[in-house]
């Protein structure tokens, strides 16, 4: 079987990175993006290679559209040189910029940059990803619990994933033609160092959290990065425009 390929946006560290050594064990190899470190996408490339899959990194920036047809040509030659591919198979919309505000102190310029990194960014870049995408390949996007659940200081972050999974659905319809299935994965809340790592770092706050959670703690990356492996792979070939929560019960 030809080896299947991922481009995940950011990649670099916390769950893209999960995500793509999840896939590593699978055979699947990934093109890895970040917007600044690229020490840190290159660690994640050697890890990669360390499983026996393969990978490349490239820069990125999702909150910047302008940018995104000059990265579909560098994705293009990063499929030419390491895998001698025209094409790759799964994409994972991932990237993003938290943000922990009262809604009455969010500012216009706040809701400006989630809009741009969360809705316009994934929207457009698929758009402009779709050629390289191979027909029956497979989009998830990245959601949040905080769409179903509402916790103060997340109204800007979660009105922009709650516009993720109506797009999710809209993909799905749209792309079936070519055999493309299209899901959001919805974490709860996870352990990184995402928003400033509150989850992991503020001791309070994760006891709160695992009182909440039907399992008994907060999320790990890997938790997230083994949902969305198993999402990509065949056995889940005939899941299409779901919302699938991957938060150990949070909330409910």
């Amino acid at each position: 079987m030809e080896t299947r390929i991922a481009l995940i946006t950011g990649g670099s560290r916390g769950l893209g990175r999960s995500m793509a050594e999840h896939l590593a064990r699978r055979g699947v190899g990934s093109i890895v993006t970040y917007r600044s470190r690229q020490d840190e996408a290159a660690a994640v490339v050697a890890a990669l290679e360390a499983q026996g899959a393969k990978g490349a990194a490239l820069q990125l920036d999702v909150g910047d559209a302008s940018t995104f047809g000059a990265f579909a040509g560098r994705v293009r030659e990063a499929l030419a040189a390491t895998w001698k591919r025209d094409r790759f198979d799964f994409l994972v919309n991932n990237a993003g910029e938290g943000l922990h505000r009262p809604f009455a102190e969010t500012s216009e310029a706040d809701l400006d940059l989630l809009y741009r990194v969360h809705l316009k960014g994934p929207y457009l870049l698929t758009q402009r990803l779709l050629p390289l995408l191979a027909d029956g390949g497979r989009i998830v996007m990245i959601s949040s619990g905080l769409a179903r659940f509402a916790m103060p200081g997340a109204s800007a972050y979660a009105s922009m994933k709650g516009g993720v999974e109506v797009l999710t659905r809209y993909l799905a319809k749209e792309l079936g033609a070519r055999g493309i299935s299209v899901n959001t994965v919805a974490p709860g809340a996870i352990e990184t160092d995402f928003n400033g790592g509150r989850v992991r770092d503020n001791k309070q706050l994760n006891q709160a959290i695992a009182a909440a959670t039907a399992l008994g703690r907060a999320g790990l990356p890997d938790d997230v990065g083994g949902a969305v492996s198993a999402l990509l792979l065949d056995g889940a070939r005939w899941i299409n425009a779901q919302r699938i929560e991957v938060s150990g019960g949070q909330g409910i």
